[in-house]
């Protein structure tokens, strides 16, 4: 069994950030959780060479109602949306007063390294570094979704299924989105590095033969450097149909920079874009 499911209080950790980069070493940072996590250790896919911890977060009321079944976010970079972002308190508030939907967060670690993160996380290979977004992808569709959706009670159409991350998280949550949108239907990208393989990304998007029923939120904070990029990316993907404030968000975080931190602190406005509570 790869599922090490813990209904008493766990602890994980994750490496804490410099310049807001989720695989820049500077100190360990911890945090225990409580009986609404889950924790799938050491998770091995024959699309990557690594394993890696996967921790579910359960809404409150989970256990309570047994029929009842929960739209799914799969995060990227996972631990440190729990140890940094502090993802599922953010989520549990939102709920509580009812600005969006009961979900399940899935927080799916990345490889543990920066040449990982780049590995993964990048649809193409650029001076021999990058390129398996693709492999990623398939352990996220073919592998890990089947195991989520087995073992807890998701709603597992597209419509109900979102990925999302930030920096080459977002980068890969938008190609995936993009790329197999008959199992994502709903996308956040933040910060996203566009500048990968000279705007690779964008280019995918001109070259889509029809626009994919996906749901987008694209975000840069305005310390981040030149917003020009993103802006670009906006403008192909409402060239390709997407509507803005429609099935696109694009936002502007006054003041951000690439840190967890402002990722962090927009995330409730993500929460409420992909899952705005039902009437």
């Amino acid at each position: 069994m790869i599922r090490n499911s813990l209904r008493v209080i766990a602890l994980i950790s994750v490496v804490a950030l410099s310049g807001g980069s989720p695989s820049a070493v500077t100190a360990r940072q911890q945090r225990t959780l409580t009986e609404n996590f889950r924790i799938h250790k050491n998770f091995r896919s024959k699309f990557l060479s690594k394993e890696r911890d996967v921790v579910v977060w359960l809404p409150p009321g989970y256990d309570a109602d047994k029929e009842k079944r929960y739209p799914v976010l799969y995060m990227h970079d996972g631990p440190s949306v729990f140890v940094n972002w502090r993802l599922d308190e953010i989520a549990e508030r939102l709920i509580a007063s009812k600005e969006i939907e009961p979900l399940i967060i899935v927080g799916v670690a990345n490889g543990g390294t920066e040449d990982d993160r780049f590995n993964e996380f990048t649809p193409t290979r650029v001076n021999s570094k990058g390129g398996n977004a693709d492999q990623h992808g398939r352990m996220l569709i073919e592998e890990l979704k089947p195991v989520i959706d087995s073992e807890y009670r998701t709603l597992t159409d597209s419509a109900h299924t979102a990925v999302a991350g930030s920096s080459l998280g977002g980068l890969a949550s938008l190609y995936l989105g993009i790329k197999y949108p008959e199992t994502f239907g709903k996308v956040a990208a933040m910060s996203p590095s566009v500048w990968w393989d000279n705007k690779v990304i964008i280019r995918n998007v001109k070259s889509l033969q029809s626009k994919p029923t996906v749901r987008i939120w694209l975000d840069i904070g305005t310390e981040e450097g030149p917003t020009g990029i993103i802006k670009e990316l906006r403008d192909a993907l409402v060239a390709k149909g997407w509507k803005l404030d429609a099935d696109l968000i694009y936002f502007e975080a006054k003041g951000a920079r690439h840190t967890e931190q402002a990722w962090s602190e927009r995330s409730g406005q993500v929460l409420r874009y992909l899952f705005p509570s039902k009437p």
